[in-house]
């Protein structure tokens, strides 16, 4: 059986306001771990961003990498099993919840993943304080009970959707009414992806370390963990295809790391000499420094089989300048531009992706300006971590009927 986590972490200590001082709303956020996820950074932005309002910024999780990074934010940390999905685990972690909703003084809970969010759903409705539930992701419904299990992240009132893909999908599914969802589209920290930042030697240190000393040819840049889904099988299928056409004047890197004793590397591996295309493929494993990765790239792909809730890929692709190729549904629909910042082409479709690289490899160089411009005009317009973080302050402004104090 699993043991529990110790409750609360040192770093947390349940201070109130001194008299006289404007009401300090605090926010309680739920995730599994504190690790280098998506999930995870929007936590950690929302924080920063409520300590910056005048709030007081929690973070329940099981730790992680990322924990170090709350705390620079003004955050707290309480260190809960947040990740376990043993159901004794979790009752036990949402009888320790309610105490510390109390202990703090906490006005919000904010969910963001489900197995916390259950436990967050079981705390809340014992102590009365709001719910509010970001569903970040288009979960699969592929075993009976699954939609009971996914359905905590339709709770929240609101519900906050990271994209209008995603709200459609929670009316369908869940039965919510619009008016108890909010879309709020995940953000690019456009003052981290920025061209103008990525100085020559992290250039030159990725260069080194990805050996693409003596290389010259164009690249094309596919980010993502190696699952399955995200569409690097069709990506060397298409370099395969274009590679047939053109011969081997182009690159094609796949940045990201594979599961734990994944055996999908070697396959891609396997595929791309069988298809006569190696010489054109590269995979390179993890980045940390994805600001320049995609300043290496020509063009940016995100070759998702299945729809992403959101498409991050996207989105940082074209912060960066970077035209973007993506398939044509889930979020990508409403990030990429078609035809202006890049193009959308059918998913899991081999030949429309070669052909769109192919119409990229045409294309001149103040067309490829303009394009950059554009790009990055519509992430900072619509798609910013800042944007992100007001709206979601919003939501918690409405929920508690007040302003947090540095906004009043």
């Amino acid at each position: 059986m699993e043991k529990a986590s110790p409750a609360v972490d040192r770093t947390l200590e349940l201070t109130h306001s001194a008299p006289g001082d404007k009401p300090r709303p605090t926010i309680l956020q739920l995730v599994p771990e504190l690790n280098e996820g998506g999930v995870e950074r929007g936590a950690v932005e929302v924080a920063a961003a409520i300590v910056e309002a005048g709030g007081r910024a929690l973070i329940a999780s099981a730790g992680g990498r990322m924990a170090p990074k709350l705390r620079q934010v003004g955050g707290e940390l309480i260190t809960l099993p947040m990740h376990s999905k043993n159901p004794l685990t979790m009752r036990r972690t949402a009888a320790e919840l309610v105490n510390i909703i109390g202990d703090a003084r906490v006005d919000i809970v904010h969910a963001r993943s489900r197995a916390p969010g259950w436990v967050g759903y079981m705390a809340t409705k014992r102590t009365g304080v709001p719910f509010v539930t970001t569903y970040h992701g288009a979960y699969n419904e592929n075993f009976p009970l699954k939609r009971f299990y996914n359905a905590v992240m339709a709770k929240g009132r609101p519900t906050i959707a990271v994209s209008n893909f995603i709200a459609e999908m929670i009316e369908e599914r869940h039965g919510v009414a619009d008016t108890d969802i909010v879309t709020i589209h995940r953000g690019a920290d456009i003052n981290s992806f920025d061209p103008d930042l990525v100085k020559p030697e992290r250039l030159a240190q990725l260069v080194q370390k990805w050996g693409l000393l003596d290389e010259t040819r164009p690249v094309f840049l596919l980010p993502g963990r190696l699952t399955r889904w995200k569409g690097q099988a069709v990506f060397v299928e298409a370099c395969a295809i274009l590679r047939e056409r053109r011969g081997a004047d182009f690159l094609g890197i796949m940045v990201g790391g594979a599961p734990p004793d994944s055996d999908f590397p070697d396959e891609l591996e396997a595929m791309a000499r069988e298809k006569g295309c190696s010489d054109c493929i590269k995979m390179v494993g993890s980045c940390p420094d994805m600001p320049a990765a995609y300043m290496l790239s020509g063009c940016v792909i995100s070759a998702s089989t299945d729809p992403e809730a959101f498409g991050r890929v996207a989105v940082e692709g074209q912060a960066m300048g970077r035209p973007v190729i993506a398939t044509n549904h889930g979020g990508a629909r409403e990030t990429v531009d078609d035809g202006i910042t890049g193009a959308l082409i059918p998913p899991d479709d081999a030949k429309s992706l070669a052909d769109a690289m192919d119409a990229f490899l045409h294309l001149d160089a103040e067309t490829c300006a303009q394009i950059s411009l554009k790009a990055r005009a519509r992430v900072a317009a619509h798609f910013s971590t800042r944007r992100m973080t007001d709206a979601t302050l919003d939501v918690y402004e409405r929920v508690l009927g007040k302003a947090f104090p540095a906004r009043d």
